[in-house]
């Protein structure tokens, strides 16, 4: 639309200093300017939303931001050499289509950095082909978050089992404590018995050694 601009501008002017009749041309000039800023307008919102929502990665919203950028640029030089009077030196085709200075060629000046991938293609057919790249970075997108997904469930159960496993030790350290009380305990009352035993043992002993003093002195 904007190299249809500056090309009926240059037409404009051809016929303004041949005596013509601009009128008819001004009038569609005065409505495709309009057109263009709207839709750079509409371009600006929706490149905003699809960078807030994260549909498009932040290089890519600064690269098609800075395409807007000299589109708007180009615009505001469009709309001034529209209004310009013809007695003023006409600026030439190539100045239209290149920007105030000149400096860069007139191949595609709206979009300046375009890619290989969409020169030459329609709006449709690019706008076709960026919504193929952005559905296919949503499905990138959604295969990571099942990844992520994936991996903080087996996380969730890693940590279950952890707990489950952290149970059973505290368990088994109960048990442990408690036969070690068990074994102390009859070790003590073994010691005690053993006491008993041998105590015992004495008495007996010292029986028998009497009744053998006694019976030697009966005799």
């Amino acid at each position: 639309m904007a190299r249809e601009i500056a090309e009926n501008i240059h037409e404009r002017n051809k016929q303004q200093r041949t005596g013509g009749n601009p009128a008819k041309l001004n009038m569609s000039l005065r409505a495709s300017l309009q057109k263009l800023k709207q839709n750079i307008a509409q371009l600006r919102e929706t490149l905003n939303l699809n960078s807030a929502q994260r549909r498009i990665m932040q290089a890519e919203a600064n690269r098609r931001q800075t395409l807007v950028d000299d589109l708007a640029t180009r615009e505001a030089i469009l709309n001034t050499s529209f209004k310009e009077d013809i007695s003023e030196a006409e600026p030439s085709r190539s100045c239209l289509m290149t920007g105030a200075n000149g400096s860069r060629p007139a191949g595609n000046p709206w979009l300046v950095n375009e890619s290989e991938q969409t020169r030459g293609l329609r709006f449709g057919e690019i706008k076709h082909q960026q919504q193929q790249i952005i559905e296919a970075q949503d499905a990138g997108l959604d295969a990571l978050a099942a990844v992520i997904s994936r991996q903080k469930q087996m996380g969730q159960e890693i940590g279950n089992e952890l707990e489950e496993q952290n149970e059973i030790i505290d368990d088994l350290a109960q048990l442990v404590d408690k036969t070690d009380g068990r074994i102390q305990n009859e070790t003590h009352r073994v010691k005690l018995l053993d006491t008993k035993s041998a105590t015992r043992g004495m008495q007996g002993m010292v029986v028998l050694l009497l009744v053998a003093i006694v019976v030697v002195a009966s005799w």
